[in-house]
């Protein structure tokens, strides 16, 4: 075999790579994953592929998304791996999720240990292909999982906040440290699961007025409703709708903010020659 194999991988800081290393971090995270034969199951960054062995252990195939070409090198190299893998080498942002789940004629359950510098716009892309995904098992930056699994009222509130919630139901799993990585990050880390409502506790007749508004609103959290949302609705409006105006971004519930979105797709439905941007 090709000595290249053998050769260190030196973590690479523009792909934000910190390698799992701990035993029983890992265990955990698969036993959570609980990964079966007849699943379409795919792996975003599976780096030296310390989860990748031990889910490939358990199903016949896999799929796995990867940037970076000497790490997939090494997964085609792998005696362990490269019969069972199915490598795309290509930016996670870039791949059609919709393609891979038609192909497989069946939902996907997507996981990974995703790296810190693009987690977020990650979990936002994945969300354009959430009918199609059956749950997502993800390490994370424990400030984004505190993010994701926020209440209203709490400075980790935010758009992530919304959106996941709208989306998914949220189950931290696992806290871990930084010394489970080699080498060490300066954060610690959350595996959490996010599984899609298959019927979502606060229905919306088009998510892109929900986006709309929390893009308004979150992007200039430290106004006041009646400024932030002044471009989309009067004050009169929020206060028919029973918001207090002197609210701020924070202080509205994912449920609330729903409310918002519907007023507004039946008011632009209602209302000729305006443009939502």
């Amino acid at each position: 075999m090709n000595n290249r194999v053998y050769q260190r991988h030196l973590a690479r800081k523009r792909f934000g790579q910190h390698f799992l290393i701990d035993q029983y971090i890992i265990n955990s995270i698969i036993n959570a994953i609980h990964p079966q034969p007849d699943q379409s199951i795919i792996e975003i960054g599976p780096g030296l592929g310390a989860l990748t062995v031990p889910v490939i252990s358990r199903i016949d195939k896999m799929t796995v998304v990867e940037i970076d070409h000497d790490l997939v090198f090494r997964l085609q190299m792998h005696p362990k791996l490269k019969e069972k893998l199915t490598i795309i080498q290509q930016d996670a942002m870039t791949v059609d999720f919709d393609k891979l789940a038609q192909k497989a004629t069946q939902p996907l359950r997507i996981f990974g240990s995703l790296p810190y510098n693009i987690a977020t716009s990650l979990i936002f892309y994945l969300f354009t292909f959430i009918n199609v995904i059956f749950d997502m098992n993800f390490m994370l930056q424990k400030e984004v999982v505190d993010c994701l699994i926020s209440d209203s009222d709490k400075k980790t509130y935010s758009r992530l906040s919304v959106i996941a919630q709208y989306y998914c139901q949220i189950i931290p799993i696992l806290d871990v440290p930084p010394t489970a990585f080699s080498p060490v990050p300066k954060v610690n880390s959350t595996v959490v699961k996010m599984i899609p409502y298959s019927k979502k506790p606060y229905p919306l007749k088009n998510i892109k007025f929900l986006n709309i508004i929390i893009k308004h609103a979150f992007s200039q959290r430290r106004k006041t409703i009646r400024n932030s949302l002044g471009d989309l609705f009067s004050i009169q409006q929020l206060a028919e709708l029973g918001f207090d105006t002197s609210m701020r971004a924070e202080n509205i519930s994912v449920r609330a903010y729903c409310k918002m979105a519907n007023y507004l797709e039946n008011l632009s439905k209602r209302t000729k020659n305006i443009e939502f941007i």
